[in-house]
């Protein structure tokens, strides 16, 4: 629960800690990343909610927890608004938050880039010797798009997948088997990349591709290169980080702000 003895920060101090920690311009060029919503309020943010995605639930959630700024790691606002009303549940959002005097930051793709940040998370499913972006950033090759793993041993399929669910800690995923192989086919690398992985991980050499969603014609050309595919749901690939950045946020702000995890933010995808 929030706890009204925190001192808190001003928000454009919180901002400053991340950007400092992930710089926009670490995002792709067609996100939408930076802080998206700013009741300019002159009180202190003194709780963080931190979420995938901003939905309403969420910011009924955030205004319980006295939340002053949500980090909502997907955009809440992506392709331009015409119009905040009460018409879609987008709008209500803004609406929402500027009533209770709650901004709105999102890193996305930033956060996906930078050295330690989502990408680096997924891979840790895994005892890798070497991670390496699969595009790097042109100014460090440290930051980047996706990630290629190259692991220490080899394991197989069957080992592979049980990984995979055990770090993200979902039960069901979804496997596309490379032609002509089974689980127990031995991998040595993978290719991953969180959320939608078809562009970045299209024609990367490797046994294996882990990503939340990809195209069917890119599954299938995969499977038919001898390549296996493990899908698990686009903001579960994600959603995780989040409890591992609670920790370094609330190090970062030196405990001078309450750092939650949102408890009723999912993906709207279940296998059944």
């Amino acid at each position: 629960m929030p706890n009204e003895n925190y001192v808190g920060k001003p928000l454009q101090d919180i901002v400053s800690k991340l950007t400092d920690y992930a710089p926009l311009k670490l995002a792709e060029t067609w996100d939408n990343v930076g802080l998206l919503v700013d009741p300019m309020s002159s009180v202190n943010v003194k709780n963080i909610l931190l979420t995938n995605d901003a939905t309403e639930d969420v910011v009924d959630e955030a205004t319980n927890l006295n939340v002053g700024l949500i980090i909502s790691y997907h955009p809440n606002i992506f392709q331009g608004l015409k119009s905040v009303s009460s018409r879609t549940w987008k709008e209500r959002i803004v609406v929402k938050c500027l009533q209770n005097n709650i901004a709105v930051f999102s890193p996305h793709t930033s956060w996906d880039s930078v050295h330690g940040g989502v990408n680096d998370w997924l891979g840790d499913a895994f005892d890798f010797e070497v991670s390496v972006p699969i595009i790097p950033n042109t100014e460090n090759p440290k930051y980047g798009s996706g990630r290629i793993c190259t692991l220490k041993h080899p394991i197989t399929l069957e080992d592979s997948i049980k990984r995979v669910k055990n770090h993200i800690g979902i039960s069901h995923l979804r496997l596309a088997v490379a032609k002509g192989k089974d689980q127990s086919d031995a991998v040595s690398s993978v290719a991953l990349c969180a959320g939608s992985g078809s562009s970045v991980l299209k024609g990367v050499k490797s046994n294996l591709y882990v990503t939340g969603e990809m195209l069917h014609h890119d599954i299938l050309e995969a499977t038919q290169n001898g390549i296996h595919v493990i899908l698990c749901n686009h903001s579960d690939s994600e959603r995780g980080f989040l409890k591992s950045f609670q920790s370094i946020l609330t190090e970062m702000l030196n405990k001078e702000v309450g750092v939650f995890v949102s408890n009723v933010d999912c993906d709207p995808l279940i296998t059944v």
